[in-house]
């Protein structure tokens, strides 16, 4: 069985410890703020991002594009290992094209190299679940066709549940209208959305404040876990600056089922530059988006 390299992006939003005690390769979309760009995992740190953002600042995004891709692929290739690479939702970027267009350009230079790229479909640390799932089957010696089929076959299974606390972010990115977010900001209503099987962002239902959007998202889960209830050990969520209310959401979450692994972490820039502070997801395997 040859040996291979997990890789992902930093839209996958684990913790940089984890890429570094798994040995996961990372590559980096970027952003600009205040007419400075950030690149290459050279962030700001994201506590400052989000208090720039409440300020007023107004972060743009880039995706990766295929060098980029390119100079995290070729180094592997050249140690004599094959990647499988877990790329951002294509229904939410370009960056998935840019590295397999990256892969297709390496494979003819390196012809006896194997290199795996899956669309997730995924965002956040739904992504990075699903990087979990494949790293944990690398771990218990799964070969990387094996992996990538479970993978391929399993991301439409990362169920994403997510509420923003600020419609205007939302309608920045054109996934509201200025008439939505006007509306729901003075009657308080925050939306409940997810990622549908496309990977795209999808409102599916309102709550009145912000207690009631947590709970909503729990829930959520309740609606969509089914036939994973009794073997959901596993649960992801991520947060735009506010902690506290990430672990109520887990205290939530513990009551209901037997949770064993818990991985919190910030929402990234990339992805909170549309979503904006007081984002909070939560992600886990389930029968249906």
């Amino acid at each position: 069985m040859g040996d291979y390299v997990i890789t992902t992006d930093n839209n996958a939003d684990l913790p940089e410890q984890y890429y570094r005690e798994h040995e996961v390769d990372c590559t980096y979309l970027s952003y600009q703020m205040d007419g400075q760009m950030y690149t290459n995992g050279n962030f700001l740190p994201v506590e400052e991002f989000y208090q720039k953002m409440r300020d007023g600042s107004m972060p743009t995004t880039a995706q990766v594009n295929p060098e980029q891709a390119r100079e995290l692929f070729e180094p592997i290739l050249k140690q004599g290992k094959d990647i499988l690479h877990i790329a951002f939702s294509s229904g939410l970027s370009g960056t998935y094209n840019s590295v397999k267009l990256a892969a297709e350009e390496l494979l003819e230079e390196y012809p006896d190299r194997t290199i795996c790229v899956i669309d997730s479909l995924c965002a956040s640390l739904g992504q990075g679940l699903l990087v979990h799932e494949a790293v944990l089957r690398k771990e218990q010696g799964i070969s990387l066709e094996e992996n990538a089929q479970w993978v391929e076959n399993h991301k439409k299974n990362i169920i994403h549940m997510f509420t923003v606390d600020d419609l205007f972010h939302l309608h920045r990115g054109g996934r509201v209208s200025k008439a939505t977010a006007v509306v729901g900001s003075m009657l308080n209503l925050k939306p409940v959305l997810h990622v549908d099987d496309e990977g795209k962002l999808v409102a599916i239902s309102k709550a009145r404040g912000r207690k009631k959007s947590l709970l909503a998202l729990v829930d959520g889960m309740k609606e969509k876990i089914g036939s994973y209830a009794g073997s959901c050990h596993t649960i992801f969520i991520s947060h735009g600056d506010c902690e506290e209310e990430a672990r109520f959401v887990e205290q939530k979450v513990k009551e209901l089922y037997n949770i064993d692994t818990v991985i919190i972490n910030y929402v990234g820039p990339v992805i909170g530059a549309h979503s904006g502070p007081g984002t909070m997801a939560l992600f886990f395997l389930g029968d249906r988006r």
